[in-house]
């Protein structure tokens, strides 16, 4: 029993599905449910695979999404062992995809073995959600399969998605939601020229400036109780031809705000343009929707989560909204409670990924029992 998550984890790691090339990497998710009574959809697009699975016909619908593509492993020579060759090295499990996210996959089916085992007949149905393409561009994964249930109104009522979300042990961090992300992509214009006559030039930088100045120092909202405040940053940044007596023609920003559910991606929008049409700026922008921020208060979901992490840690888990993105932004603005709980994150997309062996077990114990809560009469 408590070696049964470590084994299917070796079998999950074992198979090299870098994105979007999946491979083979749910074969042995499909090997596990299918004689379980799961009906199982192939709902791949193009060169994605992804996975739909159902247990049941009656609400509510519990379900687990996940994903079984991971990043590249970088050079792997610099592996202490290697990433795709799982390994067992004192008390953890080494290998690429064993906090992000194989353990999670394989502690969540091997709770449904045993929850089924125990309820055949649950006061509700299961599903999983799997795709191939969640550490890519997320296009053809699991919004694909979001789209097709939704045109068939078989959306979940519940999503509990298995991202690493703790920090320092396991059961610590539970994230109930999630900042959008909005990309910009800017192009100021000016006018090339010698820098010795710069009366016969426009210089794209010196005009930018002071609108970037103002766009770094304003404060877009304060956040809430769920949200720290919006945040703008500009990760690149690039001009000129290399030539020191060059003035630049144009100057190109890339900016990203992460943003709280005090603001709305087209108020952004809206500030941001008013801000560089006062400074007289010509330039070209074109705007990217990552997602739309998440929330899932307190509610049957994360309560039936907290209370199965303390069941089975002794841990009072904390609520955040803090990281990056994941695939349950695409969930929940179709009316799903979303909530997301993992292993540690403190190695993922890192040489030398592992997860503890005990929490894998735990993990599986904690799945377990937000079925129990949520599917079984009290």
């Amino acid at each position: 029993m408590t070696d049964a998550v470590t084994q299917l984890t070796r079998e999950l790691i074992a198979i090299p599905s870098v994105t979007p090339d999946d491979g083979a990497g749910q074969a042995p998710l499909r090997d596990r449910l299918a004689p379980l009574g799961f009906q199982l959809e192939d709902m791949s697009e193009g060169n994605v695979a992804n996975l739909y699975a159902r247990y049941g016909n009656q609400g509510p619908v519990v379900a687990f999404a996940g994903h079984t593509d991971v990043v590249p492993t970088g050079a792997e020579e610099d592996w202490t062992h290697p990433p795709f060759s799982p390994t067992a090295s004192g008390a953890y499990l080494y290998g690429r995809g064993a906090a992000d996210m194989k353990g999670s996959l394989a502690a969540f089916t091997v709770a449904v073995e045993r929850f089924l085992a125990r309820h055949p007949e649950p006061q509700g149905s299961i599903a999983l959600l799997i795709t191939g393409d969640e550490e890519g561009p997320a296009v053809h994964g699991t919004p694909v399969m979001v789209r097709r249930l939704a045109e068939r109104d078989e959306m979940p009522d519940y999503c509990l998605v298995g991202e690493p979300s703790c920090s320092e042990r396991l059961g610590d961090t539970v994230k109930n939601g999630r900042r959008g992300s909005l990309t910009g992509e800017m192009v100021v214009l000016g006018t090339q020229g010698h820098v010795a006559y710069p009366h016969k030039a426009d210089n794209p930088v010196h005009r930018a400036l002071p609108a970037l100045q103002e766009l770094v120092e304003t404060e877009w909202d304060a956040g809430n109780a769920y949200f720290p405040p919006t945040s703008f940053q500009i990760p690149n940044v690039r001009a000129g031809t290399g030539a020191h007596n060059v003035i630049p023609g144009t100057l190109d920003v890339q900016f990203n705000f992460r943003y709280s559910t005090e603001r709305t991606k087209d108020d952004l929008k809206a500030q941001v343009h008013e801000i560089l049409d006062r400074h007289g700026l010509r330039y070209d922008l074109h705007w990217h929707e990552n997602g739309d921020p998440f929330l899932t208060e307190p509610g049957p979901l994360v309560n039936a989560l907290t209370e199965s992490i303390r069941a089975a840690t002794g841990v009072d888990t904390h609520l955040s909204t803090a990281g990056g993105t994941s695939d349950g932004r695409f969930i929940a603005p179709h009316g799903v409670q979303v909530a997301e709980f993992g292993p540690l994150n403190d190695t993922i997309h890192q040489v030398d990924e592992r997860v503890a062996m005990e929490d894998l077990e735990r993990l599986a114990e904690i799945y377990e029992g937000v079925l129990e809560r949520l599917l079984t009469e009290t």
